[in-house]
């Protein structure tokens, strides 16, 4: 019978992603005791800090509490910097939308959902923009070579 308790307790999980141009971060979420990692290493230690502040956003417009009953662990492809951080702070506030939708309850989703939305539309859903890709007959995707008449 606890063998079973356990594994009903270990299967409360969900995975979320997010995604910002070509990086894409995976979060894994489930009962814990408040863990957050980033491929094996704590969010506290992302480098540099302006980008950290700009991962736990979600943490800090829900409060700590929020938070408490939750391990989150995030893997983390592709992308530079910036677009990962994105990634990532988007991939932490879908997966605990979506945990409390599916093992809390409906009206505490949707306070996390509008106060989310509220702040930051992008935290939640995804930003379509990609790179245009290069044409010929120039350096990148519009410009142009140099063209003269002589």
């Amino acid at each position: 019978f606890f063998f079973f308790f356990l594994e009903t307790l270990a299967m409360e999980s969900v995975q979320c992603f997010g995604r910002k141009k070509t990086s894409v971060a995976v979060a894994f979420a489930k009962r814990g005791r408040g863990l957050l990692k980033l491929n094996g290493v704590p969010l506290e230690l992302i480098q540099p800090e302006i980008l950290r502040h700009k991962v736990f956003e979600p943490v800090l417009l829900l409060g700590k509490e929020r938070f408490a009953g939750l391990d989150i662990r995030i893997r983390v492809n592709g992308g530079g910097h910036v677009s990962r951080a994105y990634a990532i702070r988007q991939a932490v506030a879908k997966a605990v939308v979506a945990f409390y939708q599916k093992f809390v309850d409906e009206q505490a989703k949707n306070e996390i959902k509008d106060l989310l939305i509220a702040y930051d539309r992008t935290l939640l859903v995804a930003d379509p923009r990609r790179k245009e890709s290069k044409k010929f007959g120039g350096r990148g995707a519009r410009a142009r070579f140099q063209k003269s008449y002589r």
